[in-house]
């Protein structure tokens, strides 16, 4: 079988002389799914969980999830940020399920188990019995029975959280040139504007794909290409962390030459359009940046992705739910001291992305009929190819090496032989 053969090949046996390939099993097969609850989100890797802006205040809360797990982010008495997972330690019900809010500890309803903002166990009811009777066992500890408590860290008001206690250090993890761009973005404090949420039909892994490709965005995007927004022949980079998990593309819409760029493109049905905005406004907005960059994509492995696009500034959570869907949770952010025209401007642009965004909607659709498409494919698998085999970076948009980069780290973790 093919899948045999990509097996017995190894770490570089994905790659032939023309392409690289991915067996299209690990987008439909359970037993990738579990393997990667267990060896990447509950592994050696760091997943983002919130924004600090998301629980500023002591008591805050915000639940979510890594992976599949649920876990809750809180604001402690101490003013940190602490993380534990959403599972009562008696019985295994969700202690919360409210998606925010501010309380003084947290009580698991069925029960009345709680705990306090740290996750340690301060209350069991009839926990020495009543007139003499029943209660818990004379040698119970609460100490030993609390929330499970996550390795929390944070870089630029980005918060992440491990299960392992081994894993390197966030910092590390994330390399030089993720955090270097997670701070030119996050380089002042922040609002949270709000909180768009969606569906996809489709495995998770193709929306971690869709956002390490540069090759798709002018060509599957409409507006991106009428409208100048991105277009594959503008000045702009794919480049990786040393170890290729994470990915950072960006460009610059001030390099269009329409001429050219109708060169390029020729009759592509997403250039030279007949489409016009009723309201031009909607691309009127301010150069926040002395570098003149107007997007940034950054993919950030796991499940994290920070953008600008345009004045657009957002993070984009994914959520497992199952092998054939996932959850998209998008934050719009702006700066605590933007003006009031600026806060206009975040809120017309905001139409750009999320589940109906004139930028962002195909995308979840693409990854839907490729997830329709290879549902019962055993032995088939990817082409990547696009500016060659390797996991390499590119001084331009017309490359698929950070998907490459992406899938080398799941073989790594996962492994792509999982017998049939």
């Amino acid at each position: 079988m093919a899948e045999k053969a990509l097996k017995n090949r190894g770490s570089s046996a994905t790659a032939d002389v023309a392409g690289y390939r991915v067996p299209y099993r690990v987008f439909t097969d359970p037993d990738y799914y579990r393997r990667e609850q267990e060896n990447i989100f509950q592994g050696e890797t760091w997943s983002f969980v919130a924004l600090e802006a998301e629980v500023p205040e002591p008591g805050d809360f915000k639940s979510t999830f890594i992976g599949e797990t649920p876990v809750i982010v809180t604001r402690g008495s101490d003013g940190k940020v602490h993380v534990v997972v959403n599972r009562c330690a008696h019985r295994g019900a969700l202690v919360c399920r409210e998606m925010r809010g501010n309380r003084p500890s947290l009580e698991c309803v069925y029960h009345q188990w709680a705990y306090d903002l740290e996750g340690n166990l301060i209350g069991v009811p009839f926990r020495r019995g009543l007139k003499g009777q029943g209660g818990m066992p004379g040698d119970f500890d609460m100490k030993e029975h609390g929330l499970r408590k996550l390795r929390v860290d944070s870089v630029g008001g980005l918060v992440f959280a491990s299960f392992s206690e081994t894993v390197e250090p966030l910092r590390d993890f994330l390399g030089p040139i993720v955090i270097e761009h997670i701070e030119r973005i996050m380089c002042k404090p922040i609002k949270v504007l709000g909180d768009q949420r969606q569906h996809v039909h489709g495995n998770w892994k193709l929306y971690a794909e869709n956002t390490r490709d540069p090759y798709h965005a002018s060509l599957l995007h409409l507006f991106h290409n009428t409208f100048g927004l991105y277009r594959s022949t503008q000045t702009g980079k794919s480049v990786m962390d040393a170890n290729k998990r994470h990915s950072l593309l960006y460009s610059i819409a001030a390099s269009n030459d329409d001429a050219a760029d109708k060169q390029a493109y020729g009759d592509s049905r997403t250039f030279d359009t007949e489409f016009k905005l009723q309201d031009m406004s909607l691309l009127k907005g301010r150069q926040e940046f002395d570098d003149g960059v107007t997007l940034v994509i950054l993919a950030v492995f796991p499940n994290l992705v920070l953008q600008q696009i345009q004045n657009t500034l957002a993070v984009r959570q994914t959520v497992t739910k199952g092998t054939d869907g996932f959850e998209l949770v998008w934050t719009h952010f702006g700066y605590a001291d933007d003006d009031v025209e600026m806060q206009a401007i975040r809120q017309k642009q905001a139409n750009l992305i999320g589940p109906a965004g004139l930028v962002s909607m195909e995308d979840g659709e693409a990854v839907e009929i490729v997830q329709r498409a290879v549902i019962g494919e055993h032995d088939a698998a990817s082409y990547i190819a696009m500016g060659g085999d390797r996991p390499d970076d590119a001084d331009h948009l017309v490359t698929e090496g950070a998907i490459i980069g992406f899938w080398h780290n799941y073989e790594k973790l996962v492994g792509f032989g999982i017998a049939p």
